[in-house]
């Protein structure tokens, strides 16, 4: 496996989320990987995968806007997307990574953007 930094191995995530590259997201996940949103409460990587990853046909476009190494294992990513309902929102998520696999999201919602 070629070495990439956490920042990198997070945006991996991102396009693969995007393009729908089960492979691919199935490689960067660890088997350990827990994902938690407002709700998802702690699901492992099997439940993501069936529930979460095939959500990307209501998204119309994605921008990550920040996207910065906290510490040795944490990213923090500040993103805006715009829904197929031309609804535009904000999120942010710390993602962990330890040795080059995602093992941990946490993802906090945002409201509209901009608000109308």
């Amino acid at each position: 496996m070629t070495h990439r930094s956490n920042v990198e191995t997070v945006r991996a995530g991102f396009a693969a989320y995007l393009s729908q590259d089960r492979a691919a997201m199935e490689r960067l996940l660890a088997d350990e990987f827990v994902f938690t949103s407002p709700q998802d409460d702690h699901i492992g990587k099997a439940a993501f995968l069936e529930v979460c990853f095939p959500t990307a046909y209501r998204v119309r476009s994605q921008e990550l806007l920040d996207t910065v190494a906290l510490d040795d294992e944490q990213v923090f990513v500040r993103y805006e997307y715009e829904l197929t309902t031309g609804e535009r929102h904000r999120n942010v998520e710390v993602l962990t990574v330890r040795d080059g696999r995602l093992t941990e999201t946490q993802v906090y919602f945002g409201g509209r953007f901009p608000q109308e």
